[in-house]
């Protein structure tokens, strides 16, 4: 089936900032989109949609850059994540509530700890499997000082899952999702 591109595929690319279209159409676009993804995974972007990063690049390189793609998505997001729980476990709750560049509120924040203390170290793959609630329970999990390696593990894991989504819906041409 060939890969269909649907309208708001064309928008995101063209409503992209002129310096990150021409970095993400140069020899350096998978290191610029490490870079995003990086900042993804650490909850610090917040000049686009995290859910069109995926097949915007795949839009913007190809086709056949699915699983470099999918490999920088994956690293990045992972090693963003690992930063803001390396964060939270070692700064603690207060520490990121008075940091103005976290922007969960108290509120959502208890909501996500009631997830963790729940369900436990497994929210962390579901979560980041899952639309909205990707990387929320990263700080949790700091807090509850879960295991580097487990929590890295997890982290992939789950942003391998949603990331592979997003992409497979693309090449299915499934252009009414998006």
């Amino acid at each position: 089936m060939v890969p269909v591109s649907p309208p708001v595929f064309a928008q995101f690319v063209g409503e992209m900032p002129p310096a990150l279209r021409a970095l993400l159409d140069s020899e350096w676009a998978l290191v610029a989109l490490f870079g995003v993804f990086v900042l993804e995974g650490a909850m610090l972007m917040y000049f686009m949609p995290s859910e069109l990063i995926v097949p915007g690049s795949i839009v913007l390189l190809g086709p056949e850059a699915l699983i470099p793609v999918l490999a920088v998505a994956v690293l990045g997001a992972t090693l963003g994540q690992y930063a803001l729980f390396l964060v939270a476990k070692h700064g603690g709750r207060a520490y990121l509530e008075e940091k103005r560049w976290f922007r969960v509120s108290p509120e959502r924040l208890d909501k996500f700890d009631g997830w963790f203390d729940r369900w436990g170290p497994v929210a962390v793959p579901v979560s980041n499997a899952l639309l909205f609630t990707r990387g929320m329970l990263t700080v949790p999990a700091g807090f509850a000082e879960m295991d580097d390696r487990r929590f890295v593990v997890y982290s992939a894991v789950g942003t391998l899952v949603f990331e592979s989504v997003l992409a497979t819906l693309y090449f299915v041409g499934v252009s009414w999702l998006f």
